[in-house]
């Protein structure tokens, strides 16, 4: 059997076979949409509960609102979510608390406020304590009132979603390895400094 078709071995470079095949993908693919099509169905929130909006955050996920059909759904851990909500009050003790959960999330990540609460304060706005969320993270969408109802949340998540596919955001942040619109997002002061020592 020597000589025969079985012997043979056809080694080529392995280097320009992966580049034709990257180009090729690259190509017919538009890796960068797939990236926010895939992040639009899976936005995982982590709610930070303050005020009586947590009563809405959870009813939007109920099965007369169901926003797990948008692609949203709750988790428990930062480490595995991608956007916050922001329900209620921000104090100083919890800016601390909120800026610590946003920089342990995975990047692309997002933050939505909701309840005039999380605005400008909603009834204790000219309270000595009170932070204002974009002055700790940067914030993508406002959902104004006093609560919200859930289809306000609902909404702002396809609001998110809309926000996501038209100026890919995810896949933006992919390559470039940040976003260049949260850059002017710095807290003035370091909210924690009644923790750390």
């Amino acid at each position: 059997m020597k000589g025969s078709s079985i012997d043979r071995v056809y080694v080529g470079n392995l280097n320009i076979a992966a580049r034709r095949a990257r180009d090729l993908l690259l190509g017919k693919l538009k890796l960068g949409e797939i990236v926010d099509w895939a992040t639009t169905f899976s936005l995982w929130p982590v709610h930070l509960l303050t005020s009586c909006c947590g009563a809405e955050f959870a009813a939007t996920w109920s099965p007369r609102f169901d926003a797990e059909q948008y692609g949203a759904l709750p988790w428990v851990g930062p480490r595995q979510t991608n956007f916050i909500v922001i329900e209620g009050t921000v104090t100083r003790k919890m800016a601390c608390a909120l800026r610590i959960t946003y920089e342990q999330m995975p990047n692309p990540k997002f933050v939505i406020a909701m309840g005039a609460c999380a605005l400008d304060g909603g009834l204790f706005y000219n309270s000595y304590n009170i932070v204002r969320p974009w002055e700790v993270v940067p914030v993508d969408i406002y959902i104004p009132g006093c609560p919200p109802p859930p289809e306000a949340l609902a909404r702002a998540i396809l609001e998110l979603r809309k926000k996501i596919r038209e100026k890919n955001i995810a896949s933006k942040w992919l390559i470039e390895g940040w976003r260049n619109d949260r850059d002017y997002v710095s807290p003035k002061e370091d909210v924690c400094r009644w923790w750390r020592p």
